[in-house]
């Protein structure tokens, strides 16, 4: 399981349920990289998208505690327990935790490898990435060459997580 973000340089990524900023190189990065595989996420970060609708071309798995949660077209799954049996039909590495903050934490242990799009600003934010520099099972692997998109500078990353735990 993988986890994919884009990240300010205290490792935040949204305020108020949105976004911190948008790269359309890095959506065009996550599109290609998510697109025909499993994604997970957690109902608010469902509810930001296009209509709240999931997203096209992907098995979508929404993790929410309310039991009367329904969303078309996605499986609903109520716990990590629940999750975890769900993904037991997927192959781990076509599975990709997309957020939100609750959902990254939670699942972080379980990944084993972090595709972040780094970006080299510090924004107003209310919601967090776990910080990977700052854990020692966590290694910078790769790293690419500097983008900029107008004045925002970010590099793409991939960490790969030397002791996931099991699911």
């Amino acid at each position: 399981m993988k986890l994919i973000a884009a990240v300010d340089k205290k490792w935040a990524i949204g305020y108020k349920d949105k976004l911190l900023v948008h790269i359309p190189e890095d959506m065009k990065n996550f599109r290609k990289i998510t697109m025909g595989n499993v994604v997970v996420l957690g109902r608010k970060t469902l509810a930001g998208f296009p209509n709240g609708l999931p997203l096209a071309g992907r098995t979508n798995i929404i993790l929410s505690g309310r039991e009367d949660f329904k969303a078309k077209d996605a499986i609903i799954a109520h716990s990590k327990e629940e999750l975890f049996e769900i993904l037991k039909d997927y192959d781990s590495d076509s599975v990709y935790v997309i957020g939100g903050g609750t959902v990254y934490k939670m699942l972080e242990p379980y990944c084993d490898e972090a595709i972040i799009t780094k970006i080299d600003y510090s924004y107003q934010a209310d919601t967090f990435f776990p910080n990977l520099e700052e854990m020692d099972n966590w290694k910078l692997v790769e790293e690419s060459e500097e983008q900029t998109c107008f004045s925002i500078e970010y590099h793409f990353q991939t960490y790969k997580n030397e002791s996931p735990l099991e699911i």
